[in-house]
């Protein structure tokens, strides 16, 4: 391991995740693993790249040094940004698997147990084949959710950079409040995010903004496609910001006129279902038992609106096509794993088909202390009212000098 001063965390992080990853492949008789997820890469030794649609690997051995099979372009992401000295790269024209299987060969590893993420989105059914067709001397074990263990609970120093990330949500939800307007594109009001959370130090995120308005809110993981806003509707947004390819998430609403009662209802039962899951977290809690009080908060309603998903997924390092960890864990029923200090959460006690035609969102990001939870933002949780745009422009309140009122004329954005 080359040790170097200019990764995302301190040196001693790596040795340390490195370290602990052994001492799992001890406990399951493992004498190395072959790591394909990015994410899991990026958290081992900081490689990241949007070419991992090619294969790449980490080979860990339990006692000699790891080294990383590539496409020969991305060889130099593993020279840029990581502690990997050793690297086996392959051309366009080359074999992947070939390679690894070559590398496995050199480094005394062809006849041994070796550990592979059978479940990695990046290691494909084709080449799985290939790789246990032609391993034959030793033995090829899943061993998927190795490294994710060491990963769901984060230390202080990924909980800095997930603040970072926070700072860019915030700034991009704010950004996105002020380009609410009748009349607006849902694209422009994307851009605004988009164009927030870059200019606070995000990163491009695993999935970009979700925006929908009026109808289009009812459309599962919709984002913008062009539609104008019109008066009176309510804008849909959850927005992920990311720093050093770790994410937080929120969703929030914005509605351009006052609250119905039926949005009003909306806005305090995800109010109080976020107090309350805040108020329960703690070490030893359920993830069960945490989507059971979610869930019974929000099904209790008059305004016909429902709790259709899980309430909540860890969170953390992300590449797309998801800025979610739910795969390692999630709050769902019948889950008895328990939160632990460290573990990153985002809520999400969202309402579909309020009224039977709306869905609006208010959500957190936190992590679990020693004693209970906090929250990573400060933004407020109502909904944002913007009354002026309740009606087209040629039927607005005029301003005093007899011409109608500009958006320009509109008084800081508020909270319902």
């Amino acid at each position: 391991m080359h040790a170097r001063d200019d990764m995302t965390f301190p040196f001693e992080e790596y040795e340390r995740r490195i370290g602990e990853l052994r001492q799992r492949m001890q406990q399951r008789l493992l004498d190395a693993v072959v790591i394909t997820d990015p994410e899991n890469l990026m958290y081992l030794t900081d490689y990241q790249t949007t070419g991992y649609s090619f294969f790449q690997a980490l080979v860990v051995p339990l006692d000699k040094e790891p080294f990383m099979i590539t496409r020969k372009l991305e060889a130099t992401n593993v020279h840029a940004r990581t502690w990997v000295e050793i690297v086996r790269p392959y051309p366009d024209t080359g074999d992947a698997i070939q390679m690894l299987l070559e590398s496995l060969r050199e480094f005394g590893l062809a006849d041994k147990y070796v550990g592979y993420e059978r479940n990695s989105y990046f290691f494909p059914a084709y080449h799985q084949d290939y790789i246990r067709t032609a391993f034959k001397n030793g033995k090829l074990l899943d061993c998927f959710g190795i490294v994710e263990e060491g990963r769901i609970c984060k230390s202080e120093a990924e909980l800095q950079i997930m603040r970072k990330a926070a700072a860019a949500t915030e700034a991009g939800m704010q950004a996105g409040f002020e380009a609410c307007a009748a009349g607006v594109t849902e694209n422009e009001i994307g851009a605004a995010i988009s164009s927030g959370m870059f200019r606070a130090g995000g990163e491009p995120p695993a999935v970009m903004p979700y925006v929908t308005s009026g109808p289009r809110t009812m459309i599962g993981h919709a984002t913008w496609e062009g539609r104008s806003v019109q008066p009176g509707e309510h804008i849909f947004l959850e927005v992920g910001g990311c720093y050093r390819r770790y994410h937080t998430a929120m969703m929030r609403t914005v509605v351009l006129d006052g609250l119905s009662k039926s949005m009003e209802k909306a806005q305090e039962r995800m109010k109080l279902a976020l107090r309350e899951i805040k108020a329960a977290v703690r070490p030893g809690l359920t993830v069960s038992d945490a989507d059971n009080l979610v869930r019974d908060i929000i099904t209790e309603n008059d305004i016909g609106a429902d709790l259709i998903t899980r309430s909540g997924y860890s969170i953390g390092i992300a590449f797309p096509p998801s800025w979610d960890e739910g795969y390692i864990v999630s709050l769902k029923q019948g889950d008895s794993r328990v939160m632990r200090p460290g573990m990153t959460f985002h809520i999400i006690p969202w309402m579909w088909a309020v009224d039977g035609n709306k869905t609006c969102g208010i959500s957190d990001t936190i992590y679990v202390t020693d004693t209970g939870c906090a929250s990573f933002f400060s933004l407020d949780e109502d909904f944002v009212c913007k009354p002026e745009h309740a009606t087209p422009p040629t039927k607005r309140k005029h301003s005093g000098n007899g011409k109608p009122a500009s958006d320009n004329d509109a008084k800081e954005v508020q909270t319902c």
